[in-house]
């Protein structure tokens, strides 16, 4: 916790200038000393779990006595096997390729200037998160993965269990022989920290520290970060996936994938939260996928086609078609065709996550062209929508802005580029 005696504005300009130091150790660093570092990060995790989930317990502990329950408090909830899967992930984020230097294109000009699209890293990158604990490693490793020194400030309810996860990481940047400034976390709950960040974590001159802000979180912190910052901001928006059910769908394979993509675990932004069925085949699909949602205590609001097919369906408010439940809760709506799906999910969806269930290909295609998400799939569950998943090893959340990357944010998205141009004595005419 910062002292006393020290300033909130002197400790966050300490860690901006400390960060751009570490952020020039790490872009000259080599591929084989940050894996050495995630290697150790992963070490230290395991060796520290029980540190962890004390730190964990008190966490927990102040959230129920403030009232925190449900899905939050889930997110909140660390134990043996989250701490190993913590583990586990950073060394999955060791063994993917290392980005820095690749060079991404290659020409030669008519007057022998040699052109080369090289990856470099960002720089300095905070990382402004709610609730979930493993983004300290997942955040700590792709940073470390992709060159970039990181400024994390997690939610005020997981403080205990952010320090002590980030005492592990320093123990790896250390065995590697990295400074501890590649990665520092924010050691306060003050709130007016997350204004210094926004301000660009300004160092004692004035400076701007920051070269990009990540927002991960719930739907008021993603637009506060939005509206009040003064550094690029990586946007992350509310989950609002979609889930159409095409009158060709395989019925066994669309039961599983739905029951997966909404009950597998209904806190993360990729759970299916809108159910669409098209109209044409309605009750033979509906009807049985009703019946499992509904055996297994998932509440269902539908319209009123919907309702018709199934009593126990909940009538749908307008609200209900914007609502990122991230609960036991699935509103349903039937559609006419793709287009009729491809319409709602425009005006409605996040611009997340959106699926089809479908065997014909023709269908399948045209959905994947009408539905400009960032990630749509064909016969899969939208809780595929992970960077683990997509074989990034980690990510820091799901891009649903168009620049400056998209969908899952692994250690190839936190990079940028520079051009080195090669000559033998040219000059310009």
């Amino acid at each position: 916790m910062i002292e006393e005696s020290k300033s909130l504005d002197g400790v966050m300009a300490a860690m901006g200038e400390a960060a751009r130091r570490g952020a020039e150790a790490l872009r000259l660093s080599s591929a084989e000393t940050r894996t050495a570092a995630i290697l150790a990060m992963a070490g230290a995790v395991r060796a520290s779990a029980g540190t962890i989930l004390a730190a964990n317990l008190k966490d927990l502990a102040a959230a129920e006595a403030n009232g925190v329950t449900g899905p939050m408090l889930e997110r909140l909830m660390l134990n043996p096997d989250r701490i190993e899967a913590m583990a586990a992930g950073l060394e999955a984020v060791s063994q993917i390729p290392d980005p820095l230097g690749r060079v991404t294109d290659h020409w030669v000009r008519p007057n022998g200037l040699d052109f080369s699209r090289v990856r470099t890293p960002i720089g300095v990158i905070a990382i402004i998160y709610e609730s979930r604990p493993n983004v300290t490693a997942d955040a700590a490793a792709l940073c470390i993965r992709s060159g970039n020194a990181a400024v994390l400030r997690g939610g005020s309810e997981c403080l205990a269990s952010n320090m002590a996860i980030h005492a592990a990481v320093v123990q790896g940047l250390k065995a590697a022989g990295l400074p501890a400034a590649c990665v520092q976390t924010v050691p306060t709950t003050d709130r007016d920290a997350v204004g210094l960040i926004l301000a660009g974590l300004k160092d004692t001159r004035g400076h701007r520290c920051l070269d990009l802000i990540i927002p991960r979180g719930g739907k008021s912190l993603v637009a506060r970060v939005q509206a009040e910052a003064r550094a690029p901001v990586l946007g992350h928006l509310e989950g609002l996936c979609h889930t159409f059910v095409h009158q060709d769908a395989d019925l066994a394979k669309a039961r599983a994938i739905v029951v997966n993509a909404k009950l597998r675990r209904v806190s993360v932004c990729g759970s299916l939260e809108t159910l669409l069925i098209d109209r044409v085949a309605a009750e033979r699909l509906l009807v049985p996928i009703a019946a499992d949602l509904l055996a297994k205590g998932c509440e269902l609001r539908g319209d009123a086609a919907a309702c018709a097919l199934v009593p126990q369906m909940i009538p749908a408010t307008l609200e209900d078609w914007t609502t990122e439940y991230l609960a036991p809760i699935l509103s349903v709506k039937i559609v006419d065709g793709v287009a009729g799906a491809a319409d709602h999910i425009r005006l409605y969806g996040s611009g997340h996550t959106d699926a089809i269930i479908t065997e014909n290909s023709a269908v399948a295609e045209a959905f994947i062209a009408e539905v400009d998400s960032a990630i749509v799939l064909v016969n899969a569950s939208t809780q595929f929508a992970d960077g683990g998943e997509f074989g990034f090893g980690a990510e820091i959340g799901i891009a649903t802005d168009k620049l400056h990357a998209r969908g899952p944010v692994g250690a190839e998205q936190l990079t940028t580029f520079k051009y080195v141009v090669r000559g033998t004595g040219q000059t310009r005419p």
